[in-house]
C-alpha cells in the first residue's frame, strides 16, 4: 500500500472518529452536569443534545480540547510544537558556552532552584 493511499484512508476515518468522540463526550458532559450542578447550583438538568451543544460552544470559545496550545492567535507550532523546538534547538546551537551557562543560571533563578555550587 503506497503512502498516499494510507494517508487517504486515515483522513477518511477522521469524521467517524470525531462523531464517536462527540457521542462519548456528550454523554459524559450530560452525566456530569446532571449529577453535580442541579444539586450544587440549583440549575436545570440538560439533555444529550444540549450537552453536545455545550461542547461545541466551549470548543468555539476556548479552543482545542487537549490539542496543541495556541488556539486563536497562538503561535503556529504551539509553545511546545515542532517549529518551536526546532527554533530553540537552532538558538542553542548558535550560543557560545558562556551564553549557555548564563542561560542555565537565569532559568535556575526564574524557576526558584538554588544556584549551583552552594
Amino acid at each position: 500500500m503506497d503512502q498516499r493511499h494510507k494517508y487517504k484512508r486515515r483522513f477518511g476515518m477522521f469524521p467517524l472518529m470525531a462523531l464517536a468522540a462527540a457521542l462519548v463526550l456528550g454523554t459524559a458532559v450530560r452525566w456530569l452536569w446532571n449529577a453535580i450542578l442541579p444539586a450544587l447550583l440549583n440549575v436545570n438538568p440538560i439533555s444529550y443534545w444540549q450537552a453536545v451543544g455545550l461542547l461545541v460552544l466551549c470548543r468555539i470559545l476556548f479552543g482545542n480540547f487537549g490539542g496543541r496550545p495556541g488556539g486563536f492567535g497562538g503561535p503556529p507550532g504551539g509553545f511546545g510544537g515542532p517549529m518551536a523546538r526546532r527554533a530553540w534547538r537552532e538558538k542553542w546551537r548558535n550560543m557560545s558556552d558562556e551564553d549557555r551557562k548564563k542561560f542555565r543560571q537565569e532559568m535556575r533563578n526564574r524557576c526558584g532552584r538554588p544556584p549551583e555550587n552552594q
